[in-house]
C-alpha cells in the first residue's frame, strides 16, 4: 500500500556540455589560432524544506526530475552557458533515502533549508584549452561529464510535539478536532483514520503545540498487521505520548484494559526508544459511562492497567477535562523545549564522562 507520506522518485542532474574544435578564420589572419569554447555545467537538483507543505503526495504523480544539461562550446572563445537548476519543494521533516541500499542521505529539519541531492556534470574543454607553444593548433576537445542520477526515497516524519496513541475508535480524532484547528473525519459508527492529522493547539498569545493524531493500532500492528504500522514512525519525533483509551466501548465484552495492554506490547515490539518516551494515560469517553459509576471504573482500570504514570480523566466530546489536559501539555513540552536549548556542560577530554574534569 501507498500512503502520502512516503514517495520513491528518480532524479537525474544534467550531463555538461561538449567542448568545442574551432579555429579564427579572419582576414589577413591565416593562422588565427583555437577558440572553441569550454562546455557548459549542467543543472543541479535541489531539495528545499517548504514549511508550507505537509504531504509528499505530489511526488507520487510526478516521479521523473531532471535538470537541463549545459550548452555545448562554441566556436569564437564562447563558452556554453549552465543548464539550468531545479528546485523540488519537500515538507519540514522529509527524509531522503537512496531507495536502493536505504542509506539516509539528507534529512530536511529547518524550514528553508536547501540541500543539492543531484550535480550537474562539469562541462567539456574545447580545444583553446590544449593550446601551447609546441601544439599550435591542437584539435582535442573533451565530453562533458554525466550528471548525478538517483533513485531516492522520500518519507515524512510528522515534526509534532505530542502523538495521540490508541485503538480504533478511541475518541483521538474528536479530541484533537476539539482542542486544535485540525478537522479530520468524525462519525457516529467505528472506524479508523486512514493518514495522519496535524492540529495546532493554542493555549495563550504566543503560546502553542502542534498534536499529531496517528491511526489507530491493532494487535499485531508491529508485524505488519492493520495501518498503523504505517505510521509509528511519526511517533518517533514526538515528546509526549498520549494514550487514548475508550472507556466506553461499543461492545460490553470488550475490556479496555486489555486493548490498553495491546497497544503497550506493540509499542515495545516497534522501537525500545519510543516505548521509553514520556507517555500519558488520558481516560475518554467518560460522558458515556454514569456519574455515580465513574470513579470506581477509573479506579478498577487504573489498578489493573498497574499504570503509575499521570492520568487525565476526559471526554473529548463535551470537551469536559479538555482544558486542564492542555494546559499540562503545554507545560511539559515547554519544560523539554527549554532543556533541549540548554547548553551541554563543558568537559575536560582528558576525564570520561561523569568524574570530576567538569569545567564551571
Amino acid at each position: 500500500m501507498k500512503f502520502v507520506d512516503e514517495a520513491y522518485i528518480d532524479i537525474a542532474a544534467g550531463d555538461g556540455g561538449n567542448g568545442c574544435v574551432s579555429f579564427r578564420h579572419e582576414k589577413y589572419k591565416e593562422f588565427g589560432g583555437p577558440n572553441g569554447g569550454d562546455g557548459g555545467r549542467g543543472g543541479h537538483v535541489f531539495a528545499v524544506a517548504d514549511p508550507n507543505l505537509n504531504t509528499l503526495v505530489d511526488f507520487r504523480y510526478a516521479r521523473r526530475h531532471e535538470a537541463k544539461r549545459g550548452e555545448h562550446g562554441m566556436g569564437s572563445d564562447m563558452f556554453g552557458s549552465a543548464g539550468s537548476d531545479i528546485t523540488l519543494k519537500m515538507p519540514v521533516g522529509t527524509i531522503l533515502s537512496d531507495a536502493e541500499t536505504g542509506e539516509v542521505l539528507f534529512e530536511l529539519l529547518v524550514p528553508g533549508e536547501v540541500v543539492t541531492i543531484a550535480k550537474g556534470g562539469d562541462g567539456g574543454f574545447g580545444n583553446m584549452r590544449f593550446k601551447s607553444a609546441i601544439n599550435r593548433a591542437p584539435r582535442q576537445k573533451t565530453p562533458g561529464w554525466p550528471g548525478e542520477k538517483r533513485n531516492l526515497k522520500l518519507e515524512l516524519k510528522v515534526l509534532a510535539d505530542v502523538g495521540l496513541l490508541g485503538m480504533p475508535n478511541a475518541g483521538k480524532s474528536t479530541f484533537i478536532a476539539a482542542v486544535s484547528n485540525a478537522r479530520p473525519k468524525i462519525a457516529d459508527y467505528p472506524f479508523t483514520t486512514l493518514h495522519p492529522n496535524l492540529g495546532v493547539v493554542r493555549v495563550g498569545p504566543e503560546q502553542s503545540f502542534v498534536v499529531a493524531d496517528i491511526p489507530g493500532l491493532i494487535e499485531g500492528a508491529s508485524e505488519g498487521a492493520g495501518l498503523g504500522h504505517q505510521f509509528l514512525r511519526h511517533l518517533q519525533r514526538t515528546r509526549l505520548l498520549l494514550h487514548v483509551v475508550d472507556m466506553a466501548p461499543f461492545d460490553d465484552a470488550v475490556d479496555p484494559v486489555a486493548q490498553a495492554k495491546a497497544i503497550v506490547g506493540e509499542l515495545k515490539k516497534y522501537d525500545s526508544a519510543l516505548f521509553k518516551k514520556p507517555r500519558w494515560l488520558v481516560l475518554n469517553k467518560l460522558d458515556m459511562v454514569p456519574s455515580d459509576e465513574r470513579r470506581a471504573r477509573v479506579d478498577d482500570f487504573v489498578k489493573r492497567f498497574k499504570w503509575k504514570g499521570p492520568v487525565f480523566e476526559i471526554s473529548a466530546l463535551t470537551r469536559e477535562g479538555c482544558e486542564s489536559l492542555i494546559h499540562a501539555i503545554y507545560a511539559h513540552v515547554k519544560a523539554q523545549q527549554v532543556a533541549e536549548q540548554a547548553p551541554v556542560e563543558e568537559r575536560d577530554p582528558r576525564f570520561p564522562e561523569g568524574a570530576d574534569g567538569a569545567i564551571h
